[in-house]
């Protein structure tokens, strides 16, 4: 009897999963729902919250640490999450933030600007902001601040692509990037000829400064990126040109693409109830132990 009111308990939550698989499927709805009613990986743990990297209401982030006591400092990933510049918030991620924790990283999840409050590049500027913040206090969670992965989803992964191909950001602390993950991120997307693109660029005199194949190349960080076959919001020929640009520099690069997965679902496969649809958090996990020396026994 127990079993069976388990199992019903259990359809009842891929019932619910499954309706807001379907609203985010047709648009990129926040994902605090999701985020509340999905199973979390218990390697990794919420450690701090709300934490301030500059002084607009926006600039606070949120970190995660496997579970695992401190040993040897552990690389950090940065997750920039995606809603097209205009929506999002850090709190719909703690399955991102959990998965990767779990995976022996410590993780932090920034909110940054949004437009129309504010337009290109204020939300590159927080992206860089956060970074900083993670190179000054990432000791202080067992993270190790000279070691960073920058990683995103979308509108984020554009904000990770730019900072660690375009020096103009982090300046001098651009050396403590080790590696870049972009899943389903628009790379090369000039000119603006959609809504979103031309709210968040639209002001700009030249197009091709904004765009993360104009600066890449020679000296950049490994990269591996990521999407899906079917997504029809950004196309996989960004990942196809940043990937050529960044070979012609000589960066090494490794390229995933996932034939059963669109643009929220490559997000969604990181979370536990739906790996099955794609090794995304495998894939990843793996780039980042192969690129900065990660012992798989700090996994959990």
């Amino acid at each position: 009897m127990i079993q069976r009111r388990n199992g019903m308990r259990r359809r009842g939550v891929d019932s619910g999963i499954g309706a807001l698989l379907g609203a985010l499927a047709t648009a990129c709805s926040p994902l605090g729902a999701f985020d509340r009613l999905v199973p979390k990986d218990r390697g990794g743990t919420l450690v701090a919250k709300g934490l301030a990297y500059g002084s607009a209401p926006r600039q606070r982030l949120d970190v995660y640490a496997p579970r695992r006591g401190c040993g040897q400092p552990r690389p950090v990933v940065v997750f920039f999450y995606g809603g097209s510049w205009n929506s999002g918030t850090r709190a719909g991620y703690t399955f991102v933030g959990r998965a990767l924790a779990a995976q022996g990283f410590v993780t932090v999840v920034p909110d940054y600007r949004l437009v129309p409050d504010v337009r290109y590049p204020a939300f590159v500027e927080d992206g860089a902001a956060a970074v900083r913040w993670v190179r000054a206090n990432a000791d202080q969670y067992c993270g190790d601040g000279r070691s960073v992965v920058l990683m995103g989803h979308s509108a984020g992964a554009y904000i990770a692509a730019m900072l660690a191909v375009d020096p103009r950001w982090l300046g001098e602390t651009r050396s403590v990037v080790r590696a870049f993950v972009g899943l389903a991120g628009p790379y090369d997307f000039a000119p603006f000829d959609v809504d979103a693109s031309r709210a968040a660029f639209g002001q700009v005199s030249d197009p091709a400064e904004t765009q993360p194949v104009t600066w890449a190349g020679t000296g950049d960080p490994p990269a591996l990126l990521l999407y899906g076959t079917k997504d029809t919001v950004v196309r996989p020929q960004n990942s196809e040109a940043l990937a050529d640009r960044l070979r012609a520099g000589g960066v090494a690069v490794k390229q995933r693409a996932y034939l059963k997965l669109g643009h929220v679902g490559i997000l969604l496969a990181l979370a536990r109830p739906f790996r099955g649809r794609g090794p995304v958090l495998v894939d990843v996990a793996g780039f980042i132990r192969s690129t900065v020396n990660v012992n798989e026994a700090d996994r959990r």
